[in-house]
């Protein structure tokens, strides 16, 4: 059974919710232009995560009229923060439930948003829908896995046919500290390859017009788990191509990490050179790159506001001025724009417990340093060819 849905905002109900809390919109911002703008000069699209949400809700929501201001500001593109994952699509082995994707789907078609889709599958079992997690397959537990995953492409795929233009098929399927493929319930069924290659060509039949990415959380910080991660990715994608798996692009999360209390000067230099070299081999092998879900874990970060602010702004500006570097790049999504709504903030907490501010704007919707290093790196990136419809 569906999820009741609120009613969507209308352009006008977001104007006046936002009026009556003195907010300015993106009709009404005077000075700067929003992300979206200044990425189309440079041919890269801009957009955010978003959340489904009751109407008069206090979440990420496009329902929630202060947050929906910030997204028509700044945003060409949506993508579903866990809306298309299986958990909420997926309650029962025969079952599916798409209200909440509906909703978001439906909005970002209203205001003329491009639509990413995240994600056809999410390796890692501790994100599986309960049912799934010890699914027993059967006999031919083979087949019976099979049968699902192309069921569930073909379903989703089939919903949103050109609305979704570019889909994460395949989500962190790399163990970090081994750089193998997961061990799950269904990559032993199927085997990790087998499965993998299977998701992509059953996307690449069901949504030919779509980018396919293979999404991950790889990071330029130095250390010995994500020397292991990197090395798997890349073998990941070195497999993909001698088996002519059609992926198209390698999703870098980025969700970058302050955490170190070094000068931020020292610890770029530490990571730059490393995270070009992998960067290089990536986008040797043909694949494109796209940033998938921007922030930055401020943990090490100073206390004092001001201080930690200019940190995480000269550390994003840093990792960002290498990233759109790189003319395969023409995709930038942020984790979401309030720290009022990070899933930061219930993770990897800080040891003087104060709130993270790894967002473009505070929890009062105030645009912050870390937004105007986005604009400056966007602004600074050299121009490319705009993404083309795949297939």
């Amino acid at each position: 059974m569906s999820a009741p849905i609120a009613p969507l905002l209308s352009r006008r109900d977001v104007i006046a919710g936002c009026a009556a809390l003195g907010l300015a919109t993106a009709a009404d911002a005077a000075g700067e232009p929003g992300l979206a703008e200044v990425a189309a000069r440079r041919g890269i699209l801009f957009g955010s995560a978003v959340a489904w949400g009751g109407q008069g809700s206090d979440t990420g929501s496009f329902a929630n009229p202060r947050y929906a201001a910030l997204l028509e500001r700044d945003c060409a593109v949506l993508v579903p923060e866990n809306e298309l994952k299986w958990q909420a699509t997926r309650p029962g082995p025969r079952l599916f439930d798409f209200a909440r994707m509906d909703a978001i789907a439906d909005y970002a078609t209203d205001r003329h948003m491009r639509l990413r889709g995240h994600t056809l599958f999410w390796v890692p079992p501790q994100w599986y829908p309960d049912w799934l997690r010890d699914h027993d397959f059967g006999s031919r537990p083979a087949q019976a896995v099979e049968a699902m995953l192309v069921e569930h492409v073909r379903t989703v795929c089939a919903r949103y046919g050109s609305r979704i233009f570019s889909y994460d098929v395949v989500n962190e399927a790399i163990q970090p500290e081994t750089g193998a493929i997961r061990d799950t319930v269904v990559t032993k069924a199927l085997g990790g390859e087998a499965m993998l290659d299977l998701l992509f060509h059953s996307a690449r039949a069901e949504a030919p017009h779509a980018q396919l990415v293979y999404n991950d959380y790889m990071s330029w910080e130095r250390g010995t788990e994500d020397e292991s991660h990197i090395r798997g990715v890349l073998k990941l994608l070195e497999g993909f191509r001698k088996r002519n798996t059609p992926v198209d692009a390698l999703g870098v999360q980025s969700h970058i990490r302050l955490l170190k209390s070094d000068p931020v000067a020292a610890i770029v230099k530490e990571s730059a050179g490393p995270w070009r070299r992998f960067l290089d081999e990536v986008v040797a092998m043909g694949f494109d790159l796209v940033i998938t879900e921007f922030d930055v874990n401020d943990r090490k970060a100073p206390a004092d506001i001001a201080a930690r602010d200019g940190a995480v702004a000269d550390y994003a500006q840093a990792y960002l001025d290498i990233m759109f570097s790189y003319p395969q790049l023409r995709e930038m999504l942020v984790w979401g724009l309030s720290d009022r709504y990070s899933w930061l903030e219930g993770f990897d907490p800080r040891a003087d417990k104060l709130p993270k501010r790894g967002l473009p704007y505070d929890r009062e919707f105030r645009a912050k340093p870390l937004r105007s290093a986005i604009a400056r790196a966007l602004a600074g990136a050299p121009r490319r060819e705009p993404l083309r419809p795949a297939g």
